[in-house]
């Protein structure tokens, strides 16, 4: 019997629904535009809402690469300047190097002044031609006025060696 009661119970609310279904007033065309446009407004949105995304997104990866382009740049300009500065040593060296063959040769010492020797191992060297120059130039100013020998000497010094 609990069974008839049961099935009786579901046959009724089977019944009221499809009775409710049935008699439900049809929409009217106000409410079918307010539910078109609330459609609307949420594709509207839910495209919006897409877009932003993309958008950030695609931010995100350009800043990202600017970033990585930053720090590349920043890593090729700390490599150059310690490139820099290992060039300028070894020109430091390359000139110390110079004037110490000069005293260990005798073409520099109290007694002589070798101009012949000292401007042949200049041009021989590696080092700049607007450097060479100048030195030649020194050289030259020694050999004019023997008097500057000194200063001149101190000179050259300062320009080979960069100190």
């Amino acid at each position: 019997m609990s069974r008839t009661i049961l099935f009786a119970v579901i046959i009724a609310g089977l019944g009221a629904g499809l009775y409710y279904y049935l008699n439900q007033p049809e929409s009217t065309p106000a409410e079918q535009l307010q539910s078109a446009a609330q459609d609307a407004g949420d594709a509207v949105n839910d495209a919006v809402d897409a877009t932003t995304e993309q958008a950030n997104e695609a931010a995100s990866s350009i800043a990202t690469q600017a970033s990585d382009a930053v720090e590349q740049a920043g890593d090729a300009a700390t490599d150059l300047a310690n490139q820099a500065g290992d060039e300028v040593a070894a020109l430091a060296n390359q000139g110390q190097d110079l004037i110490n063959s000069w005293i260990e040769d005798g073409a520099l010492t109290v007694q002589n002044f070798d101009y012949d020797t000292m401007v042949a191992s200049i041009q021989e060297s590696t080092m700049a031609q607007d450097t060479k120059t100048q030195a030649i130039q020194i050289l030259d100013d020694i050999k004019a006025s023997p008097q500057t020998i000194v200063a001149k000497i101190e000179e050259l010094r300062t320009l080979l060696t960069g100190q």
